[in-house]
């Protein structure tokens, strides 16, 4: 297989990694010639300036896109109309009707489509989900998500809650395994152009709800969640994988074996592209995200709650 890489600067530079780890980065392709050079000599692969070129020069089975969100569905596009698979990493588009068109014209050309959601692939976040699933510690009522940090020297064209809190808002679909009825936000800016602090809730049926607070403000990097279960609490940090358990007065720490999740979420790619798995993340799934992000922006300039009829 042959795979390449659409924008190595900030995140995607750890795509190509990973993929040149694997034995299939065959180039690289970045707007600034002096990075996809960079990168393109760093792996011993070839290296391109524009899509253009690319599609021209190489041939390649699949491609993993890490560039500006606003680009995703141009690009996605052309790549999918060249039946090539595809990778983008999150939001999938900034529109959820730019991503209902790419999931159809996916299915069109019989090619794999997937997004970046990371945290499925998370081994706090698997824990969870089993624990759940198991019913263990009973029904899965409340999720409670914090995500602070300074913001990404990367991102330029969104604010926090379609760079950030899509995040927690594809991870609480997941863990809830359903999709919410009610999103209401308050969000606004501080120091950035774009919204740099949301509290978005999420209302799913049965009264169980999620509540995702994120922001670009403080500088301590803060990444974990609680799951609030009728006969425990489970607490979860998203960077050091650990998963803490309180049920009345004990407490549990399940032992996870720490793993890089970038890793698992683009092999589970590649393996879905030669039918040795489906993928985690589905694309209409990612649609879903976005639509939820849409809703969440709409409620926060509204002050009202925003309903919604997701399948």
């Amino acid at each position: 297989m042959k795979v390449v890489q659409i924008g190595v600067g900030g995140w995607g530079k750890n795509h190509s990694r990973i993929l040149s780890e694997f034995g299939v980065l065959s180039a690289v392709c970045d707007t600034n010639s002096e990075r996809a050079e960079e990168f393109g000599k760093k792996y011993s692969v070839n290296f391109y300036n524009s899509l253009e070129s690319l599609l021209e020069q190489e041939k390649f089975d699949a491609a993993l896109i890490c560039t500006p969100t606003i680009t995703h569905s141009s690009i996605a596009t052309k790549l999918i109309e060249n039946k090539k698979h595809v990778f983008i990493e999150k939001p999938m588009t900034y529109l959820s009707d730019d991503g209902q068109n790419l999931v159809d014209l996916a299915k069109r050309n019989k090619v794999i489509l997937t997004c970046g959601y990371i945290e499925r692939f998370n081994p706090a976040v698997v824990s969870v989900k089993n624990s759940i699933k198991s019913q263990k510690y009973g029904d899965l009522i409340r999720l409670e998500f914090y995500r602070e940090h300074r913001m990404p020297q990367h991102i330029k064209d969104v604010g926090v809650i379609y760079d950030t809190s899509v995040h927690d808002i594809d991870t609480a679909m997941w863990l809830f395994d359903d999709t919410p009825e009610v999103v209401f936000a308050i969000a606004g800016k501080i120091n950035h152009e774009h919204e740099d602090f949301a509290t978005i809730t999420l209302g799913f049926k049965d009264n169980k709800t999620a509540t995702i607070s994120s922001n670009w403000i403080t500088p301590i990097r803060v990444r974990n969640f609680n799951a609030v279960c009728t006969d425990a609490r489970i607490f979860s940090d998203f960077i050091t994988q650990e998963v803490r358990i309180e049920t009345g007065n004990d407490t549990e720490t399940p032992k996870n074996e720490k793993v890089e999740p970038l890793s698992l979420e683009i092999r589970n790619f590649l393996d879905a592209i030669d039918g040795k798995n489906d993928l985690v993340v589905k694309p209409e799934q990612a649609v879903n995200v976005t639509k939820i992000a849409e809703a969440a922006l709409l409620s926060s300039q509204r002050g009202t709650p925003i309903y919604l009829d997701l399948r």
